[in-house]
């Protein structure tokens, strides 16, 4: 996510964070180059002036001069500019109204709207613990309205049927009047999109938004449409009171420019990312967190959210008690992890939210790769619980069966075996050594894992 953004503010920055005194001309020549960056990412021009301005007269004026390590005042300036071209803090849904409390989805075809309209009922669901109702009043996309029904049913909420034949105000009146009867807490209405923005869909949509007076009008738009997506939010806006942004295919987009654009240009706030095709790829808009993992700086608040939310703690428990009785650490108790990282979005996932993850060296970051670790759960899938609680009887004939089993080759299976073996030894300095040796096994394991890319490159 925003790759390119990141690496080029990173290097950029890294430049002028080590200076101990900083002139206006360094600072100027530093602001050149975040300017490049910026508009290479696709941000909108008048953002990017006025970002530039703002980081230049905070960091020429006393601000930075007083500060007895001016590089890393000025990184906290740009840190700061950017949180407040996305908005400083999170918004979240508003939802205090009486129920049910209308969402309105809006959004041009091929935003991921209908997608959005199955997450964001998921998400009510599980961390609100509302009770949803959705609806379909696209009546022009073929399959549109089967296709909501499908996801309803994948994330478990209730589907309220429509139909071509029905006129869109109709489907909207008669599913909120259900949804009043049967006491939902949330109804989601997915709307018809069009290829661009025309008269005759914008009229539509009004009509629907008056029938409905919903409490939250979202905009569905796709992140890889750069400052468009800015200016396309805002022709929505002009005619359709918008209450938010659902900026979609976020994980696609190496850029960034959408986000940074879209609160300055709007005025209104993104408030969810759409970070892959799963169900639960959804995750609330936080600026502060996205401008730290833009400047390389991680974001742990995540990525403790997604253990809290993913980890199985009875499972975790029970992994922390054996390894505290010095029990070994067996390829079935690997096989759990690899699942529970699975459950957190995979490695590549977890490593965008890591401190420090953008100074792994090049050769680790391009091979860590989640596809390796679906591979290596399907090589342990393929032995037995005995093969699993003891590896040191695979042998010959087992190591080719378990290949054959797992669709893989044996010296993979070879190079697996050997990397547990590693993995065995580091836990064992990590009971007897504390910290300091367990941070050198883990910067083994890093590089082990580089090395372990490598097995399943084809």
């Amino acid at each position: 996510m925003f790759e390119n953004l990141s690496d080029r503010l990173s290097k950029t920055l890294k430049n002028i964070t080590g200076k101990g005194r900083l002139t206006e001309d360094n600072i100027k020549e530093t602001l050149r180059e975040v300017r490049m960056a910026l508009l290479e990412a696709d941000v909108a021009l008048p953002v990017v002036r006025e970002f530039i301005n703002k980081v230049k007269e905070r960091a020429i004026g006393e601000e930075v001069n007083k500060s007895l390590t001016p590089g890393q005042e000025f990184l906290k300036i740009v840190q700061l500019e950017l949180e407040r071209a996305m908005g400083e803090a999170n918004e979240s849904l508003n939802l205090s109204t009486q129920p049910p409390a209308v969402i309105l989805m809006a959004g041009l075809q091929g935003a991921g709207k209908t997608t959005s309209v199955g997450k964001l009922a998921k998400f009510l669901r599980e961390r609100h613990k509302k009770k949803a109702l959705v609806v379909s009043a696209d009546v022009y996309r073929p399959a549109a309205i089967k296709q909501l029904e499908t996801l309803a049913t994948s994330v478990q909420v209730d589907f309220y049927p429509s139909d071509v034949t029905q006129k869109p105000v109709e489907i909207v009146k008669s599913a909120l009047a259900e949804a009043k009867l049967k006491f939902y807490d949330v109804l989601i209405v997915d709307t018809a999109g069009r290829l661009h923005v025309d008269t005759e869909m914008m009229d539509e949509i009004k009509d629907i938004h008056q029938a409905l007076n919903p409490i939250e009008t979202l905009f569905t738009v796709d992140a890889m449409t750069g400052q468009d997506a800015a200016n396309t939010a805002k022709a929505f806006n002009e005619t359709l009171p918008l209450t938010g942004v659902i900026l979609t295919k976020v994980d696609g987009d190496a850029r960034g420019g959408a986000a940074l654009s879209i609160r300055q240009i709007t005025g209104k706030p993104i408030k969810f990312l759409g970070i892959g095709e799963k169900t639960d790829a959804l995750e609330p808009f936080h600026p502060d967190r996205i401008a730290s993992r833009i400047l390389g700086m991680g974001d742990v608040l995540s990525l403790i959210e997604d253990l809290q939310r993913s980890v199985d703690h009875e499972k975790a428990e029970k992994m922390a008690k054996k390894f505290k009785k010095g029990d070994n650490f067996t390829l079935e108790d690997f096989r759990e992890q690899l699942i529970e990282m699975k459950k957190m979005g995979g490695m590549m996932s977890m490593l965008d939210k890591l401190p420090g993850a953008k100074n792994l060296p090049a050769h680790v970051k391009n091979q860590v790769d989640d596809k390796m670790f679906i591979k290596m759960e399907a090589i342990i899938n393929s032995m037995t619980l005995s093969e699993r609680a003891k590896p040191e009887i695979i042998k010959g004939s087992r190591r080719r069966r378990i290949a054959l089993g797992s669709g893989t080759q044996v010296q993979d299976v070879n190079k697996l075996l050997k990397q547990f073996d590693e993995m065995q030894r580091m836990m064992k300095k990590m009971r007897k050594g504390g910290m300091s040796k367990m941070m050198r096994g883990m910067q083994g394991m890093m590089g082990g894992m580089g090395g372990m890319g490598g097995m399943f490159r084809r």
